[in-house]
C-alpha cells in the first residue's frame, strides 16, 4: 500500500494535465470504431512512459502493459463519443459537427492516462494492464461493441482482476457509488413487423387490419413485466419505435416494431424472450401474422465482492468515510460486463456533478465537474496496488 497522502497529492497535481487531456479528447470526438485519433494520442502517451503496447485491438483499441508478472491487473477506460450535437458555450466544445462526448469517454480516457503515468514510476509485484477500449456505445455490422472485439484478440489473456469507473453526473464530486453483484442490466433488442393484409380503410371488413393486431400485441408486450414475470425480478421491456402506413384511408400490410429488452438474471432474459414470441402469436390467433428477431446485446454487469470492497475501502480511505453515496439500481447497460464475464472485477461510479447544475448523460449539455479528474486517479490507482498486494488474487 503507498503512502495515501503521496497517492492523493501526486493525482492532484496532474490536475492541469489531466484536464488538458479530458477537453483535447472532448473537443475532438470520435464514434465506435473511428477513435484513430483518440487511440494514436493515447498510444503515443503509453510508448513515452515505457509501456509495452499493442494498437489495432478490437480494431481501434489499444492495450499497454507493465510489469512482468502475476497478478495481472487491468483497467478499463472505453473512449468512444456519441452522435449528440453539442450545445455548451464552452471554449473547448466539440469541433466536430453532430458528435460529442455526452457521457464522459473523455474523461474515463484521460483518467486512466493518468493512473498509467502514476504507476509507471511505482514499484510493483505484478503487471499493470491499461485496455482502452473502442466502441461501447454501439456495435459494429455484425452486432457486435468494442469489448467483445478486444477480447476476441486476446485483450484479457492471464487478466486476473479488472477495474473500472464511469463518471456520474448525478452524483456530487468526493463521492463515489458501487455496487456488489448485479451493477448493469443486460440489454437485448427486439425487431418485429405484425403483418396483415393492406385495403381500404373504409371497408376494415375485408382487410387484416395489422394495427389492429398490433394494437393487441402492444397491450401484451406491455403486460409481460408485471403479469408474466416475478415482482422481485427486475425486468424492462419498451417498445421503442412504431412504424406503418403512409395515407390516411389505407390500411398497411404491416406494422414495424422496434424495442428494448432488460434484465439482470440470465433465467429472467429466456422468460422475456419466450414471453415476447408469445405476445406476437396474439396476430396469427387474429387472421394476421408477424416475423421477430430478437439481437442479443451486452450482459449483466456484475461486480464482484472482493473488488467491489477494495475499491470502497481505497475510497474511503483517500477521500474519508462519508465518501460513498447509496444509489438506486437501474436498468441501463454497459459492456464492461463482457470483460467480467472473463475475470473477476468491479466498476465504480465518480462523482462529477457540476454545482448547483446537473447535466444529464446523453444530453447536448452534458459537462463535468473537472475537480472530480485526480480523484479517480487516485482511487483507480490505489485499488489497483492493494488488489496486487491481496493475497487472494
Amino acid at each position: 500500500m503507498t503512502d495515501l497522502s503521496g497517492m492523493v497529492s501526486r493525482a492532484q497535481e496532474m490536475g492541469p494535465r489531466l484536464i488538458a487531456w479530458r477537453r483535447d479528447f472532448h473537443m475532438h470526438p470520435e464514434l465506435g470504431f473511428h477513435e484513430n485519433r483518440t487511440a494514436s494520442l493515447v498510444a503515443e502517451t503509453l510508448n513515452s512512459l515505457g509501456y509495452r503496447m499493442r494498437v489495432g485491438v478490437g480494431r481501434t483499441g489499444v492495450v499497454a502493459d507493465i510489469g512482468n508478472e502475476p497478478p495481472v491487473i487491468a483497467i478499463r477506460a472505453d473512449m468512444d463519443a456519441l452522435p449528440i450535437q453539442e450545445t455548451n458555450p464552452i471554449p473547448y466544445a466539440s469541433q466536430t459537427p453532430g458528435i460529442m462526448h455526452a457521457c464522459g469517454h473523455d474523461a474515463h480516457t484521460a483518467i486512466a492516462l493518468g493512473v498509467a503515468t502514476l504507476l509507471s514510476k511505482e514499484k510493483f509485484p505484478g503487471t499493470i494492464r491499461f485496455l482502452f477500449q473502442p466502441a461501447e456505445e454501439v456495435a459494429d455490422e455484425d452486432g457486435i461493441s468494442g469489448a467483445p472485439r478486444m477480447i476476441a484478440d486476446g485483450a484479457i489473456e492471464n487478466v486476473d482482476r479488472l477495474l473500472a469507473l464511469h463518471m456520474d453526473a448525478s452524483a456530487p464530486t468526493g463521492t463515489i457509488s458501487i455496487d456488489v453483484g448485479a451493477a448493469s442490466a443486460g440489454v437485448d433488442t427486439f425487431y418485429a413487423s405484425i403483418i396483415g393484409q393492406d385495403g381500404h380503410g373504409a371497408k376494415p371488413q375485408e382487410v387484416i387490419d395489422s394495427i389492429y393486431l398490433a394494437g393487441h400485441v402492444i397491450l401484451a408486450l406491455h403486460g409481460i413485466v408485471s403479469r408474466r414475470i416475478h415482482p422481485f425480478d427486475p425486468a424492462v421491456v419498451s417498445i421503442g419505435s412504431i412504424h406503418a402506413g403512409k395515407a390516411d384511408n389505407v390500411l398497411p400490410e404491416k406494422v414495424d416494431l422496434t424495442g428494448t429488452i432488460r434484465y439482470l438474471d440470465e433465467s429472467v432474459q429466456e422468460k422475456l424472450h419466450v414471453e415476447i414470441e408469445r405476445a406476437m402469436e396474439i396476430s396469427r390467433t387474429l387472421g394476421g401474422d408477424y416475423k421477430l428477431r430478437i439481437e442479443i446485446g451486452y450482459p449483466p454487469m456484475i461486480n464482484d465482492a472482493l473488488v467491489s470492497k477494495i475499491i470502497q475501502d481505497t475510497a474511503k480511505d483517500l477521500l474519508g468515510p462519508n465518501c460513498i453515496e447509496s444509489r438506486r439500481m437501474e436498468m441501463g447497460a454497459e459492456d464492461f460486463g463482457f470483460f467480467l464475464k472473463g475475470a473477476p472485477g468491479a466498476m465504480f461510479r465518480l462523482g462529477c456533478c457540476i454545482e448547483g447544475d446537473q447535466r444529464k448523460h446523453h444530453s447536448s449539455r452534458f459537462d463535468i465537474d473537472e475537480r472530480s479528474l485526480p480523484l479517480g486517479v487516485a482511487i483507480l490507482a490505489e485499488s489497483a496496488l492493494r488488489l496486487m498486494s491481496n493475497k487472494t488474487v
